[in-house]
């Protein structure tokens, strides 16, 4: 049985510091002081209405509850790259050392699949409209060109869809289900595949969005209801709502972190965005001047995201 960590977030309101503004005048706020390491991989559970993120250095996985104010955590044991709801109940998560299933009753975990080779970890990852579980991997010394991204279907399968990645981050698909939005980080590019919702076959291959260096790179992305990509800028201290159509940054939001690392919608009406960042890696003087790196954010941004896919290969969570 696993450590299970309840925090009050009565106590940790009232150490939260300064808020900053971000465009259109919007207040992003600091609800949480982990300082996490890496924090990542935000998913909103609207069936239970909690925030699932990770700490991936910490080996943490995190359900923040809004309603009540506390922030649960499960130490996994091995370094935990994202984390996706299960239909029929529980958590998938892709560890160091595999896919598991989590039970949220007490943190247990049953191993389902390890294509990984050694020094290879699990990243970023989501469920396509259908229930696939799309994750992919990184080098652990960030070694370019040797990880992959994969897919793991209902019957528990596994199978690997791109080689040659580097940093698999952010995956989404559109609001038609017809296109896969893909970010490798070190190419500072978001690629968009037609998608074949029947198989999950990639085809045509295409960049729709360019970051220049000045913003940091792509990290882990979502999508809103007009069928716009929010993604966090590791690096540049900030989430983009970018038109996947023109490639436009239509709106920046500013976060009082250097590393941004991803976003999720949610809330009872899915109108608040969830924002996660990390705190490795930083210089003293960045330390200094991002004094709130690690924390979690949120910020209502004027626009609704969608309810996030869940697994439904698993029935018994």
């Amino acid at each position: 049985m696993r450590k299970i960590i309840i925090i009050s977030i009565s106590i940790i309101i009232g150490m939260i510091g300064a808020c900053t503004k971000a465009t259109n005048d919007m207040e992003v706020k600091r609800i949480l002081d982990t300082k996490a390491l890496l924090g990542e991989g935000p998913i909103w559970n609207y069936e239970t209405q909690q925030l699932y993120w990770v700490d991936i250095e910490k080996r943490q996985l995190h359900l923040y509850t809004p309603e009540v104010n506390e922030d649960t955590f499960f130490d996994t044991g091995e370094r935990i790259g994202t984390v996706v709801p299960i239909e029929s109940g529980g958590a998938l998560v892709a560890l160091e050392n595999g896919i598991h299933s989590m039970d949220l009753t007490d943190g247990s975990l049953t191993l389902i699949t390890n294509p990984l080779e050694d020094s290879i970890r699990f990243n970023d990852g989501k469920c396509d409209p259908v229930g696939r579980f799309w994750v992919g991997s990184m080098h652990l010394k960030g070694e370019k060109n040797a990880a992959s991204l994969y897919m793991m279907d209902d019957q528990q399968q596994i199978t690997q869809k791109l080689d040659s990645v580097t940093v698999s981050n952010g995956i989404i698909w559109s609001l038609d289900n017809k296109t896969m939005y893909y970010i490798d980080t070190p190419t500072r590019q978001v690629r968009a595949f037609d998608y074949d919702i029947s198989t999950g076959e990639l085809s045509s291959p295409s960049v729709v969005i360019t970051v220049p260096q000045e913003n940091g790179a792509p990290d882990g992305m979502t999508i809103d209801e007009e069928g716009m990509l929010w993604i966090g800028h590791w690096g540049g201290s900030m989430v983009g709502r970018y038109n996947p159509e023109t490639g436009e940054l239509m709106q920046k939001i500013e976060v009082p972190a250097l590393n941004v690392t991803a976003c999720a919608f949610g809330g009872e009406n899915l109108d608040k965005l969830y924002i996660t960042t990390a705190s490795i890696g930083m210089s003293e003087e960045q330390q200094q001047e991002y004094p709130q790196a690690g924390g979690l954010f949120v910020v209502e941004p004027g626009v609704k995201g969608v309810p996030a896919d869940f697994y439904r290969g698993l029935k018994n969570g």
